[in-house]
């Protein structure tokens, strides 16, 4: 082999294991939340003070909390588009935004349009006083 052809051949493998590298790091990233969700917010609390009225939400622990006509709602703050925290709540029409990219999904976390098409999780809300608990 001369200097050549063992160049060419050193050149075609750096370039296969960066490219290799950069396809793999272009990988979407599992945004499945890990762990339960259990968390009380006090709805007397200034902080919660967005949720007195309907339309309102607040972030707390990486989920979307909104009231909605008819209680309370939350969903996780991270997108199945592609894993950004920009999930919130749009009163009319009833709906989880993303304001990356447009992906919307109904109040049950069905997708709305293609970007939404993964779907989005859901926790569960239970009102006692002053107290809403988010579970999953």
């Amino acid at each position: 082999m001369n200097r050549k052809e063992f160049l060419n051949k050193i050149g075609f493998g750096a370039a296969f294991a960066l490219t290799v590298t950069c396809l793999h790091s272009c990988e979407k990233e599992n945004t499945t939340p890990t762990g339960p969700v259990d968390f009380t917010l006090n709805l007397s609390d200034l902080a919660n003070v967005a949720l007195a009225n309907i339309g309102g939400y607040v972030i707390q622990n990486a989920v979307v909390i909104a009231k909605t006509a008819t209680g309370y709602a939350a969903a996780t703050v991270i997108c199945s588009h592609e894993g950004q925290q920009q999930i919130t709540y749009r009163g009319t029409p009833n709906q989880w935004y993303c304001s990356a990219h447009g992906a919307t999904f109904d109040i049950n976390g069905v997708g709305q349009n293609a970007n939404g098409s993964k779907g989005l999780t859901i926790y569960k809300t239970t009102l006692s006083g002053n107290s809403l608990r988010i579970y999953s």
